[in-house]
């Protein structure tokens, strides 16, 4: 209001004719200490503003800080006892479980707490500097939340984290160790098991006082290799107490089942010993009553052996499929039949020895009343089987040598179509390069003039023109030697291949070069004109 009437009377003294100087430069003054104490205030308002924004500032910045601090100190606590528990469920997979919480733990949990705990720092930092330049006494957080208190507890947390993956890899190691002891253990008890299985009933039995000599010996044999393999589970046996003691040692967290299931097969391995020990003295017992001839079995197994061997081979031999492509072939293979069948003179002889020795057999089982002597101990060979072998080669001989003679006329054939293919491609093969000569000779010019050269390769394609039946019979040789499968013939150097090229070539060059002459006749014809 005092401004307005200051402006007011002013105007005033400016509207005169003759204003007075000294008033103005009055009113002028009383201007200026009127807005010099105006901008002092408004100064001072901005001053009272900035700090209580700063001040406002600050406080944020403290709940900031405090908030922040107060959390990530609530994590580390609450992870803290957590990395520094060193017990599992003594199991591979309960560790395998904590291992990923650990893994969760580093890769999701604690980054983000990382940048929390390098937000925490740097918003203390602000705020010290802060009221270090509005000369503000630093700021004191709360007990227990400084930002040492934080940097020490964060350090136990690295300290526990450390300690917790090192105790956590050892005890995966220890824990594996002992799951592979378990598996080693379970995987040799399942093998013994498996191979005691029944051993017990076949150890019980009493059928060697019912058989015979051979059968007994056969039985001593088999008995002797058990007592073998017996010898070598002994070991593993006290493998498989020994893997036992030590997971006991090592506080395997199934131990109770694993001690029993040992404590099983060593008793069941006890039982063994024992019935092997009475199989064998009666073994042995009823070995000494039977003593009876073997020695017609044992020289029938002898001689069985090889002469079964040499069946098999030729029953193989006379039935093989064979692939011969040319007659020198087909007669080694007939060569090779005829040196076979030179044999069969003594194969008989081998035949009916065997079958002698099995008679004999048979007459001793009747005279002695023993039904257990057609047995033979040492041979699965029967004297049935060998004559039923002995007679399929016999059948097979004969369509052996009639399929031979039937592939030697094949050949024979094939040789014919060879023979007749490469006569007439010897001819066609030289006539063809001949022709190719002179229409070479006639197209690079040798001639009096273009009219005689043209006549000359007219002629040239009527020669080739009627010589093409040669080309079609020689087709005809190919078709058949194709249906016979004849792969190659060494009586020509010509292919049916390299004959069609060549003629090919013959009638395009004919071609090619009449037309180039009659080209130049028509364009010499059309100077002389002109």
């Amino acid at each position: 209001m005092l401004l307005l009437n200051a402006c007011t009377f002013f105007s005033e003294i400016v509207a005169t004719d003759r204003p007075d100087e000294r008033s103005i430069i009055t009113y002028v003054s009383s201007y200026y200490h009127y807005f010099a104490h105006a901008r002092e205030a408004e100064s001072a308002a901005n001053r009272v503003s900035k700090a209580l924004a700063g001040r406002q500032g600050n406080d944020d910045l403290e709940n900031e800080y405090d908030r922040l601090a107060s959390d990530l100190l609530g994590w580390i606590q609450r992870t803290t006892p957590w990395l520094e528990n060193r017990v599992t469920d003594n199991t591979l997979p309960g560790a395998r479980k904590k291992l990923d919480e650990f893994r969760t733990y580093r890769t999701q949990h604690k980054p983000p707490r990382v940048g929390q705990k390098g937000q925490l720092e740097t918003a203390f930092n602000t705020l010290q500097t802060k009221l270090r330049l509005n000369n503000r006494p630093p700021y004191m957080p709360k007990e227990g939340r400084m930002v040492s208190d934080i940097a020490n507890a964060w350090k136990n947390l690295d300290n526990a984290e450390r300690g917790f993956e090192d105790w956590l890899l050892s005890e995966m190691m220890r824990l594996e160790r002992l799951d592979r002891l378990a598996q080693k253990f379970k995987r040799k008890a399942d093998i013994h098991e498996e191979w005691s299985k029944g051993k017990d009933e076949l150890l019980s039995r009493n059928d060697y006082r019912n058989a015979t000599l051979s059968e007994v010996k056969a039985l001593k044999r088999k008995h002797g290799a058990f007592e073998s393999d017996l010898a070598v589970h002994q070991e593993r046996v006290e493998q498989l107490a020994a893997i036992a003691e030590e997971l006991n040692k090592l506080g395997y967290h199934d131990s109770p089942a694993i001690n029993s299931r040992c404590q099983r097969i060593c008793s069941s391995w006890d039982r063994l010993g024992v019935l092997t020990t009475q199989r064998r003295q009666g073994i042995d017992e009823v070995e000494k009553i039977l003593e009876r001839v073997d020695t017609l079995h044992l020289d029938f197994a002898k001689r069985v052996t090889p002469f079964n061997n040499w069946l098999d081979g030729a029953r193989e031999d006379l039935v093989d499929m064979f692939i011969v492509h040319s007659i020198e072939a087909t007669q080694g293979l007939i060569n090779d039949h005829e040196q076979f069948k030179s044999t069969l003179i003594e194969a008989d002889k081998e035949y009916r020895l065997l079958v002698g020795i099995f008679q004999e057999v048979q007459r001793f089982a009747q005279q002695h009343n023993i039904p257990g002597a057609l047995e033979n101990p040492y041979s699965s060979s029967s004297a049935q089987e060998i004559t039923n072998k002995w007679n399929e080669v016999r059948q097979l001989v004969p369509r052996r040598d009639q399929a031979l003679q039937q592939e030697m006329m094949r050949q024979q054939q094939n040789e014919r179509i060879r023979r007749t293919f490469a006569e007439k491609a010897n001819v066609v093969g030289p006539w063809i390069e001949k022709q190719l000569d002179i229409v070479s000779s006639i197209g690079m010019g040798v001639h009096k003039s273009l009219e005689e050269a043209l006549k000359k390769l007219i002629a040239c394609r009527t020669a080739v023109e009627a010589f093409r039946p040669h080309i079609d019979e020689l087709e005809q040789y190919r078709q058949a030697e194709q249906e016979a499968i004849i792969l190659e013939n060494k009586y020509t150097k010509y292919s049916m291949e390299t004959l069609r090229v060549g003629w090919e070539q013959l009638l395009t060059s004919i071609n090619r070069n009449i037309n180039e002459v009659e080209n130049q006749v028509s364009h010499l014809r059309k100077h002389l004109a002109c």
